[in-house]
């Protein structure tokens, strides 16, 4: 049954609080392409209210911060795509506020589970409460100066990313209603951080879900060149407005240490190297040689000024412009002690998961190859449509066919400072398998 405002009654049953107002059911088919979207009058409450059926909260009452429009059940004529909305349930039960969106399928996303003013003021808060997180976790020390210091839903804030490289704060957003807050995020980011420099990077896919152009822009301060920042003691540099993401891979830094601490005396290939994190920290394990590959030729003169920073030779820390796929077809004989595979996300979306999940296999069967008996192998994935289970299948299914036995040494997520949210497990996203190469059937 469904909700329309201002008819006469049907002689049907309602909730109290909504027939005393005016408001009476009628059959769902009114709307049959957006189910029973109602307007209430004019309610004396902080933001425009939105109902969701009684009989779809369970996600709410735990918590989980994303609502689906098939889920609302009305709502007040003051709504706005991109605005702030109060939410109830049809008992007038209230969850919180959040931002509303008309073009996404996560209709409402919430921001606070009570009747709170989003504005800088709570915006500061969250981002300290992030950054006493990050402290505990050892992140702002001086061997490790740049970090993710909010993590959208994971740190109470969706949509939002906000890292920091050394003096530099790179913040991101995803969605319509922070688009309407860009001067209360900015004012609260300077607040908090007190940085140098706020750099936006809110150039992301996602954004096209809410009718949002990209946007690149310095919001304070001046840039000069890349920003540099440390990780365990590794000198890296950022290019904040040209870079990938906000200009870093900060979420493997759990990974980097892994390569750091088996590279010992390894010949060493980084597949999908971007700017060379990857082949630094084997190199400064003490690795004999890198060869770093990748697509993008700004990304390999990143490789360079990551070498000169951490004092490694150009003679054992090479780099090579090439498409990795098409590298992977022209090299398959077993060559190096330690091979590193991290492509960016091949499953973007649940209708790419079939050629994503084929993609995947292919670049670990022929990863495999690569490595000598006895080595080390580390493939990774950040599409958060693979679900580990799956990614564990075509690693299996790739060593048979590749003729090798893998032995699993580590399973890694992203760094902590990316944390997982028990609140919205979509949080996990970065699945990173270290394992050894046996010997060959």
């Amino acid at each position: 049954m469904g909700l329309f405002p201002n008819s006469r009654s049907c002689g049907l049953q309602g909730p109290r609080h909504l027939l005393a107002v005016g408001f009476t059911y009628v059959s769902e088919a009114v709307f049959p392409a957006r189910r029973n979207l109602i307007e209430f009058g004019n309610r004396p409450t902080m933001y425009p209210t939105i109902v969701i059926s009684s009989k779809r909260t369970a996600s709410l009452h735990f918590q989980h911060p994303w609502i689906f429009s098939g889920a609302i059940v009305g709502m007040d004529s003051g709504v706005e795509h991109g605005g702030l909305v109060r939410v109830v349930d049809e008992d007038d039960v209230v969850y919180g506020v959040g931002t509303y969106s008309s073009r996404s399928s996560i209709a409402v996303r919430v921001f606070d589970w009570k009747e709170v003013v989003i504005e800088k003021k709570w915006f500061v808060a969250r981002l300290r409460e992030a950054m006493d997180r990050r402290k505990l976790m050892g992140f702002g020390k001086k061997d490790t100066t740049g970090y993710r210091v909010l993590f959208g839903e994971a740190d109470g804030v969706p949509g939002l990313v906000v890292d920091r490289y050394g003096d530099v704060a790179v913040f991101q957003i995803a969605t319509a209603g922070l688009d309407n807050l860009r001067e209360e995020i900015v004012a609260a980011i300077k607040n908090a951080l007190d940085p140098r420099v706020i750099v936006e990077r809110s150039d992301i896919g996602v954004r096209k879900d809410d009718g949002l152009v990209d946007v690149v822009a310095v919001r304070f301060g001046e840039v000069k060149g890349c920003a540099p920042f440390l990780e365990r003691g590794r000198a890296y540099v950022a290019d904040a407005l040209g870079g990938q993401k906000t200009g870093f891979f900060l979420d493997q830094r759990d990974a980097r240490d892994a390569v750091a601490g088996l590279s010992k005396g390894r010949e060493c290939l980084n597949l999908f190297s971007y700017s060379g994190a990857f082949g630094v920290a084997a190199m400064l394990g003490g690795a004999k040689s890198v060869h770093n590959v990748d697509l993008s030729a700004p990304a390999l003169e990143l490789c360079g000024e990551h070498a000169r920073l951490n004092q490694i030779g150009e003679s054992v820390f090479t780099t090579e412009e090439a498409d990795v796929f098409q590298w992977l077809n022209e090299h398959d004989k077993p060559s190096y002690d330690l091979v590193v595979l991290d492509p960016p996300a091949l499953i973007k979306s649940s209708k790419d998961a079939e050629a994503g999940k084929k993609a995947y296999h292919f670049l670990n069967r022929a990863g495999m190859r690569l490595v000598r008996d006895g080595g080390v192998f580390v493939t990774s994935s950040c599409s958060a449509h693979l679900s580990e289970e799956d990614m564990v299948f075509a690693l299996r299914r790739a060593s048979v066919q590749a003729g090798v036995r893998l032995s699993i040494l580590q399973t890694l997520h992203q760094s902590s400072d990316h944390p997982t949210s028990i609140y919205f497990p979509e949080s996990l996203y970065l699945k990173t398998f270290v394992s050894q190469i046996g010997v060959r059937s």
